[in-house]
């Protein structure tokens, strides 16, 4: 990963308070990242710092959209995501990010990167299971879902009248035993 120099937030000159910081996220964002998951990425992403006189306090939100791959079907679709998370800046003698929600940057720093919170912010507002939407509603017609419809396991191939698979009758006759 290589720091972005355009998600640099300088809070030296910065008064007590509130600032905002906006960031554009795009796919030249996630290039030096080497993330191929996303096929396009379009998010705005905002940061609130509160500074105080001995510390900091940012809230990271994130809204937009990627185009992922369907997991069952390979088509590619627009998600919509979103995500927040607040973070403590605070100063000692050496840089640590050892925590989630805290960072220590060293006494006489007058800025930090914001690269790797807003890439993980973005990566874990994408579920894990990407479902394309025209398959839940049932709207999509695809060769992919009509062939795994065809081998789909029914229900009287593998079972007995019992309702049982008939591989683990032998297992329950030992078990009985």
């Amino acid at each position: 990963m290589e720091p972005h120099a355009d998600f640099e937030i300088k809070f030296s000159g910065l008064k007590e308070g509130v600032h905002t910081f906006n960031f554009q996220l795009s796919e030249t964002f996630f290039e030096s990242f080497d993330n191929e998951e996303f096929n396009a990425v379009q998010a705005k992403a905002t940061v609130t710092l509160h500074k105080k006189s001995t510390f900091m306090e940012a809230n990271f939100s994130m809204q937009g959209h990627v185009n992922v791959n369907c997991d069952l079907t390979n088509e590619p679709f627009d998600l919509a995501v979103s995500n927040a998370f607040d973070m403590v800046v605070k100063f000692g003698p050496d840089y640590s990010d050892d925590h989630d929600d805290m960072i220590v940057l060293p006494h006489g720093s007058h800025q930090f990167n914001a690269t790797q919170q807003l890439y993980e912010l973005l990566v874990l507002s994408v579920p894990q299971k990407r479902v394309h939407p025209g398959i839940e509603d049932g709207t999509m017609d695809s060769d992919i879902l009509e062939k795994l419809e065809q081998l789909k396991p029914s229900p009287n191939n593998k079972t007995s009248q019992s309702g049982t698979d008939p591989r683990w009758d032998a297992l329950k006759k030992l078990k009985k035993k």
